[in-house]
């Protein structure tokens, strides 16, 4: 059971009238400010606030939270524990932020490795009650911004995501659009400018109360072993709001491209130009680098992008081949991410039951298998089912051990005296055993199927009939 559900739970009926209605009696007493107060500030701007603290956001925001889960921060607090905070403090943090006083925590800076295995990639982590006043405050601002946003983007967006941009990407390139401008902008969420970010979210939010809210995000400093840093720029990935900012952001980008009638996708910060010669795309290349500079103070990194071919490059985890009318394919690099996942499974598993690895396995194969579920190749899934069940095998051979508890083991699986203590005692190491006809026979696929193992060909047959 997850924690979220423990969590949900534990909720009792009182209590969430309990916050509810601190809620509603927090927008009764506003209601009731005096005139003089309203007039320091416009209808118009105190509008959005409102809305943000409204019961029914501030419920949502927090169910969101709960079944977001995710680490604590600085404070230890947990998504569990903060229904229980909310009752005892809401009062007074509804007030802070009525009044503008409210100070976010800073978040706590972790790294993760990057997707391609070079290097660690930085993450911001909020504490959860700003997960849950940011989630309050991108409900609110996501009507507001998205239904304004190119056609052409397509990350963290209601309706949307990768796979309508793969698609859309193999159109442009089955449309006659055979070269790609691979635009990879340097430490994006780490460089943004927050005068220039808040400049555009000022266009459509003009309660300066919220505004001020959101520069506070920004501002709020990281934590990194017990020394907090002041944020001069970037906005931290692990915070809800963090997807739409970039959004907003690079919507000018988006915005540009259609004026000069180019064919694009952009998802998040990854953008692909696709054009119809070299020439035009150094051009693109040229022209664009120097527009992210000089309008939103942004850098495209020289070493990650490229004009070439799409078949040569790779955009979220696809690639496609050289055919008139493209195939998508899983990109390289996405096959041996999966590996090293693979990997470090079936290194933990050594010690324990295989069912258990297995089980392991088969929660990562299942959602790797539905996100490539677009590719028209299939033989890497095939590749893929032969290799781990090679890693499997090998596991058992490493657990059985000695030549005599591997010679019975064999018999115990139906070969043949002879040949399992000649095989128990080939001398070759674990994984040629686990790839020889002894242990295929000894472990065949149906075995493995019948532990719970999924098989990528068949489970990718599936989705593609469905």
């Amino acid at each position: 059971m997850g924690e979220g559900d423990a969590a949900r739970r534990a909720e009792k009926p009182e209590d969430c009238r309990r916050v509810a209605d601190g809620i509603r009696e927090s927008t009764d007493r506003e209601r009731q400010t005096p005139a003089a107060a309203e007039e320091t500030i416009p209808n118009e701007a105190m509008m959005l606030l409102e809305e943000v603290l409204r019961r029914e956001n501030l419920l949502n925001a927090h169910a969101r939270v709960l079944s977001n889960k995710g680490a604590p921060g600085i404070d230890g607090m947990t998504v569990d524990a903060l229904w229980l905070y909310l009752q005892k403090n809401w009062t007074r943090i509804r007030e802070e932020l009525q009044s503008g006083t409210y100070q976010p925590a800073p978040v706590r800076r972790v790294e993760i490795p990057k997707p391609n295995g070079k290097g660690m990639r930085p993450l911001g982590i909020p504490t959860a009650l700003d997960r849950f006043i940011q989630q309050a405050i991108l409900q609110v601002l996501t009507p507001l911004f998205d239904p304004h946003f190119s056609e052409h983007s397509y990350g963290f967006r209601p309706g949307r995501g990768c796979h309508d941009a793969v698609k859309a990407a193999r159109s442009y390139v089955e449309a006659g659009y055979r070269y790609v401008v691979d635009m990879d902008l340097e430490k994006f969420f780490d460089r943004v400018n927050h005068d220039v970010l808040m400049a555009r979210v000022g266009r459509r939010v003009k309660d300066k109360r919220v505004l001020r809210l959101i520069r506070q995000y920004l501002t709020a400093g990281v934590m990194t072993g017990g020394i907090v840093q002041v944020s001069t720029e970037g906005t931290p990935q692990g915070g809800p709001l963090s997807p739409l900012l970039s959004n907003i952001l690079l919507d000018d980008l988006d915005k540009e491209l259609e004026r000069r009638g180019h064919r694009f996708c952009r998802y998040a910060d990854d953008c692909n130009i696709y054009v119809k010669s070299k020439e035009a795309g150094e051009r693109v290349m040229a022209s664009i680098t120097r527009y992210l500079a000089k309008r939103l103070k942004l850098t495209v990194n020289r070493d990650k992008s490229a004009v070439d071919r799409p078949w040569k490059r790779s955009f979220l985890g696809y690639t496609m081949t050289a055919h008139k009318k493209p195939l998508l394919k899983v990109a390289d690099r996405s096959i041996e991410r999966l590996k090293a996942r693979v990997r470090a499974i079936t290194k933990a598993g050594r010690g324990k039951a295989l069912m258990e690895t297995v089980k392991a396995l088969t929660l990562l194969l299942r959602g790797w298998v539905a996100y490539f579920k677009l590719s028209h190749v299939r033989g890497v899934f095939e590749e893929l089912d032969k290799w781990i069940r090679r890693k499997l095998r090998c596991i058992l051979w490493r657990q059985w051990k000695k030549p005599l508890t591997r010679a019975k083991k064999l018999i115990e699986r139906g070969i043949e005296r002879v040949r399992a203590y000649t095989s128990a005692n080939n001398g070759r190491g674990p994984w040629w055993s686990a790839g020889a006809t002894h242990m295929n026979a000894a472990v065949p696929t149906q075995w493995l199927t019948q532990q719970g193992l999924v098989s990528l060909i068949q489970e990718h047959q599936r989705l593609s009939r469905a």
